[in-house]
């Protein structure tokens, strides 16, 4: 005979959690399906995104020429100190030759004294501070003697300088390494993010690019604004004739610049060295701080870490290096955040 015992009903427990489960699963589902897909940054966003990682880049790139400018600052003064540690080396070896040759003829005639004995066995700082033993040597001795000392200890003080520049050159050249890395890391982002855009986007951006370089070449009203000193101008006209030449970060010259590659270049066709970094040049000469004031030919220093340098052009335009993927071209003086001028 048939069973007629109804079906065991699941627990209440079992009940709530099957319910919740279900619920979770149809909230994800909906979720998913109305959630939009992540959208493509537009091409605008892609510029503004670049254009900041390119100016990071030249604030690396800045700190780059900073600690390369110090690096061949170091090497020259490293060099110049062997060099003297060689040539001091050379006299203090003549010096000891000669106190030789004396005590050689001395010991021929049977001569000699104790004094010297004691000299040719032993450090002469040591003999020296045996002031006793000085009255046995003639004057002429004691004053060649003295000389080797001085000599000794000048010796010693040149190799701790050189000992020191060492130790701060290799700091210097591990700096200069990050520095680098880090620029070159802010553009590889950048180009990455270029890659991101269409054809027709990388073209859009390229002709944008064109047109401002050939605006500044062709249609730029520089005024009639007051000129600046000889030198002033003859650095502002050599840079001129660098218009159209690229911008390539750590470049001074003469087919690639950075911002402060361009200066420093101009100036140096003028005659006239000035620091090579656009911090150094910001403290090289005499501040403008109205833009009212300023001349032809006056440096334009930007942004508030001063990590952009260019040429006051009149009018209103500078013209600079401005960033990678740029060229030297003229651009409103408004188009950065002014700080002031320098006059040089």
């Amino acid at each position: 005979m048939a069973s007629h015992r109804r079906p065991k009903q699941p627990s209440r427990a079992r009940v709530t959690v099957l319910t919740t489960a279900a619920a979770a699963a149809v909230a994800i589902s909906s979720q998913a399906a109305n959630a939009a897909p992540s959208e493509k940054p537009s091409k605008d966003e892609v510029k503004a995104k670049v254009d900041k990682l390119y100016e990071e880049a030249e604030q690396a790139t800045e700190k780059y020429n900073g600690a390369k400018e110090k690096q061949e600052k170091l090497q020259k003064e490293i060099s110049t100190i062997q060099d003297n540690v060689a040539r001091g080396q050379e006299d203090l070896n003549e010096m000891r030759d000669s106190i030789g040759l004396a005590a050689a003829a001395q010991y021929r005639t049977g001569s000699i004294d104790s004094s010297l004995q004691l000299f040719l066995s032993a450090d002469p700082d040591d003999y020296l501070d045996k002031a006793s033993t000085l009255d046995q040597l003639s004057s002429q001795q004691v004053e060649s003697l003295k000389k080797i000392q001085d000599k000794q200890r000048e010796l010693a003080q040149d190799r701790a300088e050189a000992t020191e520049k060492l130790k701060d050159l290799a700091s210097t050249r591990t700096e200069l390494g990050k520095k680098k890395t880090e620029v070159q890391d802010k553009l590889a982002e950048a180009q990455k993010l270029l890659n991101s855009l269409t054809s027709a986007e990388k073209a859009a951006l390229a002709a944008e690019e064109a047109r401002a370089t050939r605006s500044s070449a062709d249609r730029v009203d520089l005024g009639n604004a007051a000129t600046g000193s000889g030198r002033a101008m003859a650095a502002f006209q050599a840079a001129q004739s660098k218009i159209g030449t690229p911008y390539v970060y750590g470049a001074s010259g003469p087919s690639s610049f950075d911002c402060s590659g361009l200066t420093s270049w101009a100036f140096a066709q003028a005659g006239v060295g000035i620091p090579r970094t656009s911090q150094a040049q910001a403290n090289y000469g005499t501040r403008i701080y109205s833009q009212s004031d300023l001349k032809v030919g006056d440096l334009v220093i930007f942004y508030g870490d001063l990590h952009h340098v260019g040429f006051y052009a009149g009018n209103g335009q500078v013209l600079h290096a401005p960033r990678t993927g740029a060229v030297v071209r003229y651009e409103s003086i408004n188009n950065m955040p002014y700080q002031f001028g320098v006059r040089i």
